[in-house]
């Protein structure tokens, strides 16, 4: 059959006048000469071009030509093949239709290769001819996401390589993975636990926040927090997805058979002589699990609240009311503008071996010495009211609640600080004014928080200008206006761009915070259940310093920008 076919090719080429009886002859003998494939040798010895030959081997099989440089190919279907198979028998996936995939070929004739492409992708195959040109072109062109992609990989673990990263498991942990033993047996293969650890170094090398392991339709998309901003790294492919979130739920000792309802975890590793942890929290997605990873590495932070950046008057109001006996001081903010820090900085400001000082966390960051520290376990019924009930049987001078998130946590912070106990916490606002609308909205009546609060502090987490590209500009007259900016201000700063800062302009950040002190004249504004924006007008008139006004002042002293201010604050 091979042969009678090879004869109608002849016969085309003859017929058609592409080549002479001849040329085609002495084609053939070169052929026999060579072993390679007759088409292979006519182009060669420039009897026929790669185009012409494609119209030939259509006519010849009845088999339809396609021009591949003007067909739009979906790169997941052409990876049904592989490349090493693909390069090997000169074949391209085009369209998949039910159980039948069209495959462009440079020789339809190859018949051993049809069979093995049939075994290799259990589709039935329906063959259009291409120039050999033009695949190789195609191959080169839809398989090189995928070498990017390996490439990409051996970027990542190369990247962190150095970096001594030993994972720390719980004693109590070992029995559930011993358990687990035989689904963990791709999870525990030494390319995710290398691709695993090395995007937990690349995140310390960067001093990241966060990291987030987001899936895609299809890619795995990989984010890092740095100072603020989510910035994108390359990621593994998707297919190893499932694999490094299940490491991950390893690592947390949570089920890695559940994929339907969000869990939460943390781990702790050890690098370059450090010990790191790791919050987990994972929420099922439409294309899969979502990972996030806040990262705490006790090293990168301090606890103090002298070098937190504030300005003199907030600070030095914090300092005077944290030597108070009694009363609430809140801290608000959103997440991850540092609230816990300032928390944590104040319990050692506090700390005094005359006092006996209790907190409540979930779970416990960071731990301070001579601090009675409790981790909230909801599941095992430990909760922040719980875990105050129980603090007020301590005999303690401060306690420090982690995170007010319900009315009867609220209602028992209010009644120790009202019973003799220095209370902090923080609280989900935007402005100190907010604070004392959100108790109110809560369900606390007025007079119990105009007894017991007795400071609210709001904060954001402001990125400084990159010190090796700063460069100062003048000062427009808009901006000068819209800022109240006095004359006596000529220059504001920004960061140019640098390798230092990867061209970003900034690096590191600072504490920006506004101080909301309960005077008297603002206990009546709150008697009188009077809106937030009254309360924050009278603050102002007694010398409160808002958030913005604070950012203006920084980035006049060059710490910061006016367009980090403007994205970070509120408009007063």
């Amino acid at each position: 059959m091979t042969q009678s076919l090879k004869e109608k090719m002849m016969d085309v080429l003859t017929r058609s006048n592409f080549l002479t009886k001849e040329q085609l002859d002495e084609a053939i003998e070169a052929q026999k000469k060579t072993g390679k494939r007759l088409s292979e040798v006519l182009t060669m010895m420039g009897y026929i071009t790669q185009k012409d030959l494609v119209i030939v081997l259509s006519q010849s099989l009845n088999v339809p030509p396609i021009n591949l440089s003007k067909v739009k190919i979906n790169s997941e279907i052409v990876k049904i093949i592989p490349r090493e198979s693909a390069e090997k028998y000169q074949a391209l996936v085009v369209s998949k239709i039910g159980k039948v995939l069209t495959v462009a070929m440079v020789d339809p004739l190859n018949v051993l290769a049809i069979d093995e492409l049939k075994v290799l992708t259990n589709y039935e195959l329906k063959i259009v001819v291409a120039g050999e040109k033009e695949l190789k072109t195609a191959i080169n062109t839809y398989y090189s996401d995928s070498d990017t992609t390996n490439e990409r990989i051996r970027t990542i673990i190369d990247d962190a390589k150095d970096m001594n990263l030993e994972i720390i498991e719980d004693i109590d942990s070992q029995e559930k993975i011993l358990n687990t033993a035989q689904l963990l047996k791709d999870v525990e293969g030494a390319p995710i636990v290398k691709i695993t650890n090395m995007l937990l170094a690349q995140a310390i090398k960067h001093q990241a926040s966060d990291i987030l392991i987001e899936p895609q339709e299809k890619v795995l998309r990989i984010r890092y927090r740095l100072d603020g901003i989510l910035k994108e790294f390359p990621a593994p492919p998707k297919h190893m997805e499932e694999a490094i979130v299940s490491r991950i739920k390893v690592l947390s000792v949570l089920n890695i058979a559940e994929h339907r309802l969000p869990q939460d975890g943390r781990f702790k590793i050890k690098i370059a002589d450090r010990e790191v942890d790791f919050r987990v929290s994972i929420m099922p997605t439409s294309h899969g699990e979502k990972v996030a990873l806040r990262v705490l590495d006790k090293t990168a932070v301090v606890l103090d609240l002298d070098r937190m950046g504030f300005e003199p008057g907030p600070l030095k109001n914090i300092k005077e009311l944290a030597m108070e006996p009694h009363g609430l001081m809140l801290v608000c903010g959103p997440t991850g503008s540092g609230k816990s820090t300032t928390l944590y900085s104040i319990l050692k400001y506090v700390d005094d071996p005359e006092k006996n000082i209790c907190s409540a966390e979930d779970p416990v960051e960071y731990q301070l010495e001579g601090i009675n520290q409790v981790n909230v376990n909801p599941d095992v019924g430990l909760t922040f009211c719980g875990a105050l009930r129980s603090f007020l049987r301590q005999d303690p001078d401060v306690i420090m609640v982690g995170e007010i998130r319900d009315t009867e946590t609220l209602d028992i912070s209010i009644k120790a600080a009202l019973t003799g106990h220095l209370v902090l916490s923080t609280l989900h606002t935007t402005e100190a004014a907010g604070a004392v609308t959100r108790m109110v909205n809560m369900g606390i009546e007025p007079f119990l928080i105009t007894s017991s609060c007795i400071m609210v502090c709001a904060q954001r987490l402001i990125r400084r200008i990159c010190p090796e590209c700063k460069e100062g500009y003048p000062i427009q007259a808009e901006v000068r206006k819209k800022f109240k900016i006095g004359d006596q201000y000529n220059e504001l700063y920004k960061g140019k761009g640098c390798k230092a800062c990867q061209g970003t302009g900034y690096k590191g950040r600072i504490g920006l915070c506004e101080v909301l002190v309960m005077t008297p004249e603002v206990r009546d504004l709150i008697m009188i259940r009077a809106q937030e924006n009254l309360i924050k007008a009278k603050a102002r008139e007694q010398g409160m310093v808002t958030l913005r006004e604070h950012g203006v002042i920084k980035s006049l002293k060059g710490i910061t920008t006016l367009e980090e201010v403007t994205r970070l604050t509120a408009d007063d």
